[in-house]
């Protein structure tokens, strides 16, 4: 399936690692140019090693997308190199863990900066060149957590959450102008991330494997995802196929959400 991506700028924040690697890798492999931010300056240059050694049109960005004004300057950038963004993919590493009573009040604020506010200050950047086109693709990156509640990840809940409710508001507001705004929820997945939950939890009392076989039995599938099937809706969204796809919520979690 041609994807009609050759000819398109796409721009995925925390792009270096895990499921933000595994979106650019793909979008770059359907021939778009792609730009990828990130706090790690040595993740970065891999990844971006990494994909031009396959022949993909890539940029790296040191940036921390919780800093205000770092998401319109990586959009300044990106557009510096290879014009301005058509897929915007907004996306961040997790916040703390823990219960309500472990987190302070700059807990929270970081947790607004890093999940929700991140998000509103890339589509703001990106939008107004994307209406000028009349063409536009926003895809945020949450979890499942922002629909069904993980015990212990109080932060994640609560503004992911927020970013599906922007995210769905957004989407209707531009729908006229022919840019798509949809959301992927993605479920147990085998990154860095989840291996590192996993070990936070078992430095509490218990075991990570044992811990990870646990959240494979609560798949239906019975095991994690991969993050390159969580990478092919991503590409399909941002596609020309998908341009009557919007203001939707998608889950890649094995069928683990109990609800409709």
């Amino acid at each position: 399936m041609d994807l009609g991506l050759g000819t398109r700028v796409a721009l995925v924040a925390a792009g270096s690692k895990g499921l933000g690697r595994a979106v650019a890798e793909e979008l770059a492999a359907e021939g778009a140019a792609v730009a990828i931010c990130a706090r790690g300056r040595a993740a970065l240059d891999d990844a971006c090693r990494d994909m031009s050694a396959r022949g993909r049109r890539v940029h790296g960005i040191e940036a921390d997308v919780s800093v205000s004004g770092e998401p319109a300057r990586v959009v300044a950038e990106a557009t510096k190199i290879f014009g301005a963004p058509d897929i915007v993919v907004t996306n961040s590493g997790g916040p703390r863990s823990g219960p309500f009573g472990t987190l302070t009040e700059a807990d929270w604020d970081q947790a607004v900066r890093t999940l929700l506010t991140s998000a509103v200050a890339f589509a703001g950047a990106a939008l107004p060149a994307m209406r000028a086109k009349r063409w536009g693709r926003i895809i945020t990156i949450t979890s499942i957590a922002a629909r069904q509640p993980v015990d212990g990840l109080m932060l994640s809940n609560s503004l992911r959450a927020g970013v599906l409710a922007f995210a769905k508001t957004l989407s209707n507001e531009v729908a006229a102008d022919g840019i798509t705004v949809n959301s992927l929820l993605p479920g147990y997945t085998r990154t860095d991330r989840v291996i590192d939950l996993a070990n936070q939890r078992a430095a509490a009392g218990g075991n990570a494997d044992d811990l990870i076989r646990q959240w494979e039995a609560e798949v239906p599938m019975r095991r994690l995802g991969e993050p390159r099937e969580f990478a092919a809706l991503a590409a399909f969204l941002a596609s020309e196929r998908a341009s009557y796809i919007t203001g939707q919520a998608i889950a890649v979690d094995g069928g683990w959400i109990r609800g409709t």
